[in-house]
């Protein structure tokens, strides 16, 4: 084990003969540094603030423990050290030379030192840093050596580059670091006085400013304050004047800076056209005497100035403030409600305060009432109340729509639509927000009652179309019969300027009639996605709404409900057909009884057993615990050859997969009965009234 010559042995410690080697571009000739010179490494991982019986582990015996290098057990571990030089000045009476206090850092992981020099305000040196890292070799003659730990300490002098550095003190981590490893370090020493720095100080303290120097410091309440801005609200009467009006003003006081802004809230179509800016940010001043004059607005009062020219003059400043003139302002203090402030002659009344406002004068001034006061009214102008606009009478041409526009503006405008209630039944994936329903025409040629007619109601802005399946053979062909629009009712006046009411939701539904370019339809029937989405949203299609339904059968047939049951009752399954049904509810009710009331019963209550058209087992998806596709296992299903396709019997898309074809059979053809008697929820009152029922032979 190699030893640095002149330095004790540390017990425990061994030297790293390789960083020299591999740290710096050491010169060849200095061969010493490979025979064992080289900084200090622990053998194991230093722990400088623990006990000194922590360096060997109990796992290894003495002298066998593995060395770690020093970059890694002295890794981010620095000596510090406070140090001065003296610096001789050549061109200053006062002082000779100047003290240049600087920090000294010893890097333990690779021996190298940094020398750095704190900042002084004003200094006019250059400061920073002195010396970059990197070894310092001694002075000559023994400049072959380089600096290490045991060479720094409190009261030892050291040069580096030809400037020699008084090692003052060193920080707690560097005093025990030296003193496990077994260096005493001396108790730290004065540095001695600067005195260039004292004459500068004496020099800084007797001068005489040139301007006073005495400032009003604001800043911290400017901080404290920032952004917070108390409102109130309030009025100025200015009626009693020619073409006066009141004033409906915002009050805006800034804690900041201690200065209102006020704000005059303009009505729409009020018949002014006042600026928004009715008093600029700024002091108020309670009482207005006239402008200032020059020098009123600054906080010193001069009395005269002392000297020949402007590089010996000096100002003297009255500390009386002799005939200043004292200037009170508002402040948070003087607003309340119901308070009155003086905005240079006009009378501001204050009535209200936002909720931020209550809160600081509460938690502040401790106020609990707060309680707004009226405004006066403006008998003068007052605020219009708007009127609805009169158009002249729709003449016919066009839609009543594109005439009201071009009656409201000159220039030719497309009138706006219901943009909110487009983006919420606009098309959405599958869901098309379109009720299909299939009509009939009515009419007294017999040809025309055979038509079939498919009416399409658009929820997004409530229009109609009109599509005319023709049978074959029948003489009418497939086409469009009526075009996407609106309709309106029958019954009303043409030629008025009031908007013509026209079909919405309530008037579509199974066994409505509609009238439509003075054709008559019948609604016989409806798709299913109509008759899903009506039930789901039965707060808007309340003949679609089965608990609406069945309070409505329930409250006919209480009084015959014996006779209602005894007809109606299943004997060998517990199912009912949809037109026995029908029939007696059709006789017991009415018209007030509709096809779509029906349709939603035989739905509740559906006894079908509808058989899938398609295997799912041959179109599977596998899905993970999340509910994701999983996507190697629809590659494999998409690749014919892994997965080849399912036998099935061929179709014709044509007709098969056409929307006019047949449909599969629809789910309410037979009712259950029980369900549908359970719901009616009569039995109870029957037994009630009669007793307990008696099976005859019993």
């Amino acid at each position: 084990m190699a030893r640095c010559p002149g330095l004790p042995f540390l017990p425990g410690f061994t030297f790293n003969p390789l960083i020299g080697k591999t740290k710096f571009n050491i010169d060849p000739k200095f061969d010493f540094i490979e025979k064992g010179v080289g900084a200090l490494c622990e053998r194991v991982k230093p722990n400088m603030l623990g006990n000194l019986t922590d360096r060997y582990p109990s796992l290894y015996p003495r002298g066998e423990v593995p060395e770690i290098p020093s970059w890694i057990g002295f890794d981010k571990q620095i000596l510090r050290f406070y140090a001065f030089f003296r610096e001789t000045l050549q061109e200053h009476r006062c002082a000779p030379f100047q003290i240049r206090k600087v920090v000294i850092y010893f890097f333990l992981e690779d021996g190298t030192i940094q020398v750095m020099e704190p900042k002084i305000d004003n200094s006019g040196i250059s400061q920073g840093t002195l010396l970059a890292r990197a070894r310092v070799r001694f002075p000559a003659p023994m400049n072959a050596n380089f600096y290490d730990v045991m060479d720094l300490n409190v009261g030892n002098e050291v040069e580096f580059y030809g400037r020699v550095y008084k090692i003052t003190d060193c920080d707690k981590f560097t005093r025990n670091f030296l003193n496990r490893c077994g260096i005493a370090v001396p108790d730290p020493i004065n540095v001695p006085e600067d005195p260039y720095y004292k004459s500068r100080a004496y020099d800084i303290e007797t001068r005489l400013p040139k301007k006073p120097s005495r400032k009003i410091d604001t800043l911290g309440k400017f901080l404290e304050n920032d952004r917070k801005v108390l409102r109130f609200y309030g009025y100025w009467d200015d009626q009693e004047t020619q073409y006066g009006y009141l004033h409906h003003l915002e009050v805006l006081y800034y804690l900041s800076d201690d200065t209102i802004d006020i704000k005059e809230v303009v009505v729409d179509n009020g018949g002014h056209k006042s600026s928004s800016v009715f008093f600029r940010r700024d002091k108020l001043v309670k009482k207005y005497t006239g402008l200032p004059r020059p020098g009123d607005h600054c906080h010193l009062t001069l009395l005269n100035v002392l000297g020949n020219d402007i590089k010996s003059s000096r100002y003297v400043v009255d500390s009386l403030d002799c005939g200043k003139e004292h200037r009170d302002y508002y402040l948070e203090q003087d607003l309340t409600i119901g308070g009155m402030i003086n905005v240079y002659g006009r009378k501001v009344v204050l009535t209200d305060c936002d909720s931020y406002t209550k809160e600081y004068y509460r938690a502040k001034y401790g106020l609990d009432s707060f309680v707004p006061i009226p405004k006066p009214l403006d008998s003068q102008m007052g605020i219009p109340t708007p009127q609805e606009r009169e158009l002249p009478p729709w003449n016919g041409y066009g839609s009543f729509e594109d005439s009201a526009q071009n009656c409201i503006t000159v220039e030719p405008k497309a009138p706006h639509g219901d943009f909110k209630k487009f983006l919420k039944f606009d098309k959405n994936g599958l869901d098309s927000h379109v009720l299909r329903f299939e009509g009939r025409l009515i009419s007294s040629i017999d040809e025309n009652c055979g038509r079939i007619f498919v009416i399409s109601y658009f929820l997004s802005n409530d229009t109609i179309a009109v599509f005319e399946l023709a049978r074959a053979n029948s003489g009418f062909k497939t086409s469009p019969f009526f075009k996407r629009g609106e309709i309106k009712l029958p019954g009303q006046a043409v030629f008025t300027s009031k908007p013509p009411e026209c079909y919405r939701t309530q008037h579509i539904f199974v066994g409505a009639t509609l009238v439509i370019n003075s054709f008559k339809f019948v609604l016989v029937d409806a798709d299913d996605y109509a008759l899903r989405y009506m039930e789901l949203n039965c707060h808007e299609f309340p003949k679609s709404n089965i608990k609406l339904i069945m309070d409505k059968i329930r409250k006919v047939v209480r009084p015959t409900y014996k006779d209602f049951v005894a007809e109606n009752i299943p004997t060998e399954t517990p199912v009912i057909t949809y037109e026995k049904l029908r029939n007696k509810l059709c006789r017991l009710m009415g018209s007030d009884f509709t096809e779509q009331e029906m349709i939603t019963v035989s739905r509740a209550f559906s006894a079908n057993c509808v058989e899938e058209k398609f295997n799912r087992d041959a179109i599977r998806i596998v899905k993970d615990q999340h509910g994701n596709l999983i996507y190697d296992d629809l590659l494999k299903f998409l690749n014919r050859d892994l997965c080849a396709m399912a036998d099935t019997i061929p179709i014709n898309i044509k007709y098969e997969l056409y929307w006019t074809s047949d449909r599969d059979v629809k789910a309410g053809t037979l009712i259950n009965w029980c369900e549908f008697n359970k719901s009616l929820d009569l039995e109870k009152e029957i037994v009630d009234a009669s007793g307990p029922f008696v099976e005859e032979g019993q």
